[in-house]
Order: structure tokens, then sequence, then C-alpha cells
């Protein structure tokens, strides 16, 4: 589906996948309730809004809406030092393989959107 078609009031969505590593949900949702200050305002930074994560056993599925485009909210991220330690924090209660062309989440493909 073309970007345009993805907008929603001008904002582009984008949505990711990963999973929580077996016997980690419990502290992937704690680390999550007490995200750092500085990494809220790195996602802001990237142009980032009504950011949400859900779970279903252990897959989890990311959506955010890009103010300044997918794009630039990639670009923001691969740069950033504080999403840098972010995901290092994370990375022993998750996995998830970052897109080597972006430094971000792998992007999922829209297949259907109800406007």
């Amino acid at each position: 589906m073309p970007a345009e078609q993805r907008k929603v009031c001008d904002m582009e969505r984008y949505a990711w996948k990963a999973y929580v590593n077996e016997g980690m949900l419990d502290e992937y949702v704690r680390r999550h309730a007490a995200v750092w200050p500085k990494m809220r305002d790195a996602l802001k930074e990237a142009g980032i809004v009504n950011y949400s994560i859900w779970n279903t056993g252990n897959e989890l599925f990311g959506y955010y809406e890009c103010e300044k485009g997918a794009d630039h909210a990639a670009e923001v991220q691969a740069k950033s030092i504080v999403v840098a330690m972010w995901n290092d924090y994370m990375k022993d209660v998750m996995t998830m393989n970052m897109d080597p062309a972006t430094g971000a989440q792998p992007k999922m493909n829209e297949v259907f959107y109800l406007p």
C-alpha cells in the first residue's frame, strides 16, 4: 500500500513485531512501565506518537504513528545513543532482529486499513 494511503491525519503508521524471551514477559512489562524519560524524549524527537505495544504469549506487536514520516523516525532512532542504550538494556528480555538498512524495528507491511 502506498505511503500516502497509510497516513492518518498526515501521520504515517508503523507496525513491528518481536518476541519476549521465555519467562521474561513480567520483566519486559516492568521495564516498559518505567521507560526512561530520555527514551521518551528520543521517541518524541523522532516524531513518534500514539505508541503502543501489545502481546499475545511471547509475541509482541508494536504500533505508532509518525508525525514526520516513518523514514524520519527510523533515521532519528538509528542515530540516537539513548535508543541504542535502551536496545542494549532490553536485549536480555526480548528478541528483535533490527532492519540492517535502517537500524530500526523491522517494519511490517500493511495489508488492510479501515479509516
